[in-house]
């Protein structure tokens, strides 16, 4: 049966029921149909471990992050532990593009999965309004006599759509260029993914960078106006949203930040409440450890996380596509081609163990996975010194990570010996740098002129001192996608960055990066299909 076939088969409790499993009554429950509701209730004094899942780089074939964080949810359920899932909301872009759905797959899953892969509870449309009235806001004030004296060719804040639209990548308005972005990328996202609270939104709304005068001064989105009017589209967003497994136990997901170009985890608000409802919170930072665990470790956790422990998830088909595999090999027993590419795994496990030791490796089983390939990773993951477990979540729900989250639990009882990569107070170069070479492994880090008269801008605009947001491809150490295992001997030359001052971090580019994704020649919504019995091939 298909992913979808599978969720539609399930029977779907009533949110309620769900809700009483966290000790959560009616009261504090929006509900948004039968299965869907918000959370109106502010996070208590307990505090759970946090699981982070991760991964190594990402394949054509997928790794499974969201699959595994499910089925470590339902495994610990029936060890019954206090257990819940914090998770990132798709985004319809990858959805109708070439993704497909992102609600986990085979019997770990969180449904109903065609509501949140499509509106879901409206979060992604709120974010995108309130990103766009800014923007008229802007080109408003410009058109009634620019006040701010504000030099339309200055502005930096674009307008999004959730959705891939290469069209919208550059275009022409009445006073100057424009660009949208996939409201995943958008400012906005980041920062109602970090906000702390209704009042913390505020402020980091009307901190963001707009654009400048013509005389070079600063203008901020607080001197137009319109913050409240703002936080008004997003307040209820700002609620996280409740479902659950196809093992009928609790999953919140809230937010979802593209991990390619900006913080790629699921809203601070939600898995802080997460922490104060369980005894163990599994949640996942988007693509590989490179960008997703590094942003999740050194900007999320700055707002008083610390990781209990770390899962690394990798694939046997993932470790023979960095072993430079072809494709019509990838299913075709070879130790020769994981041999290749089992560093990739490897150097995502040095990686990690730079932030903490308390890591579980982590192989998502496929059917075509051989008894002597499973053997010689275990044995080479063992021998590097960590934790091994098999995961069969997929094929088997929870019952097939029951190793896995009893090694879980026996790690988190270690000392949480978790430290960031570098500090706040670094120089920008220095902290790029670090960044480049011990994460990225590049040999060597060079810095253009019109990077280095960025920096001394956001130096002077006093925001030296904020976290760094790697924009790059996901699919390799490098920025270079072809560059498969672990690239050796290159060299990373920052030219573009951009100061996002309402999320707080800087965002530096290495590489041309896309922030409106374009649809491939043949997009999953030519595939899909309605009556009015079914929906099918969103996944």
């Amino acid at each position: 049966m298909t992913d979808l076939e599978i969720a539609n088969k399930t029977k779907i409790m009533p949110i309620e029921k769900i809700a009483k499993k966290l000790n959560i009554g009616k009261e504090n429950l929006e509900m948004y149909g039968k299965y869907k509701a918000k959370l109106d209730l502010k996070p208590a004094n307990k505090v759970g471990k946090l699981v982070l899942v991760t991964s190594i780089n990402p394949t054509p074939y997928g790794e499974g992050k969201t699959t595994i964080a499910i089925g470590i949810h339902d495994a610990l359920s029936k060890l019954k532990y206090n257990s819940l899932a914090v998770l990132r909301e798709p985004s319809l872009g990858p959805v109708f593009g070439i993704k497909g759905g992102a609600t986990g797959g085979g019997y770990a899953q969180v449904i109903p999965s065609t509501d949140i892969n499509l509106h879901f509870t409206g979060d992604f449309h709120a974010i995108t309004s309130a990103n766009n009235l800014l923007s008229s806001i802007i080109d408003n004030h410009i058109f009634q006599g620019n006040e701010l004296n504000i030099d339309p060719n200055s502005i930096i804040f674009n307008r999004c759509l959730d959705m891939n639209d290469r069209a919208l990548r550059n275009i022409n308005i009445a006073s100057r260029e424009e660009k949208f972005n996939i409201t995943a990328a958008s400012e906005i996202m980041a920062i109602f993914c970090l906000a702390k609270d209704l009042n913390d939104l505020k402020e980091k709304l009307g901190n963001i960078l707009i654009g400048y005068t013509y005389d070079k001064k600063a203008v901020f989105a607080k001197e137009l106006g319109c913050i409240d009017a703002m936080t008004i589209l997003l307040k209820d967003a700002l609620k996280p949203n409740l479902v659950q497994t196809l093992e009928h136990n609790p999953v919140i997901i809230h937010g979802g930040p593209f991990a390619n170009i900006a913080h790629g985890c699921n809203s601070v608000i939600a898995t802080k409440l997460g922490l104060s409802l369980a005894d163990y919170v599994i949640t996942e930072a988007g693509f590989g450890a490179d960008l997703g665990a590094e942003k999740f470790f050194d900007i999320k956790c700055r707002n008083g996380f610390k990781p209990d422990c770390v899962v690394i998830n990798f694939t046997i088909k993932a470790l023979k596509y960095n072993g430079y595999a072809p494709k019509e090999e990838i299913s075709i027993p070879n130790l020769n081609y994981i041999k290749e590419g089992i560093i990739n795994l490897k150097t995502h496990i040095e990686n990690i163990s730079k932030y903490t030791n308390n890591i579980v490796v982590c192989l998502n089983k496929f059917n075509t996975d051989t008894k002597k390939e499973i053997e010689y990773v275990k044995k080479y993951v063992e021998d590097l010194g960590y934790n091994f477990e098999i995961c069969d979540s997929f094929a088997k729900g929870g019952k097939g990570s029951i190793k896995l989250a009893e090694k879980i639990v026996k790690v988190c009882e270690n000392k949480n010996d978790f430290k960031f990569l570098y500090d706040l107070d670094d120089k920008i170069e220095n902290k790029i740098t670090k960044i480049c070479k011990e994460i990225y492994r590049a040999k060597e880090v060079e810095f253009t002129p019109n990077a280095l008269e960025i920096i001394r801008d956001i130096e002077k605009l006093g925001y030296d001192n904020l976290p760094i947001c790697i924009a790059k491809t996901q699919y390799s150490f490098s920025n270079d996608p072809k560059l498969l295992g672990l690239p050796k001997d290159y060299k990373i030359t920052i030219d573009k960055l951009k100061c996002q001052t309402g999320a707080g971090f800087i965002v530096v580019y290495l590489g041309n990066i896309m922030t409106m994704p374009g649809l491939s020649k043949k997009p999953a919504a030519i595939n899909m299909y309605i009556d009015e019995n079914e929906i099918r091939g969103i996944f």
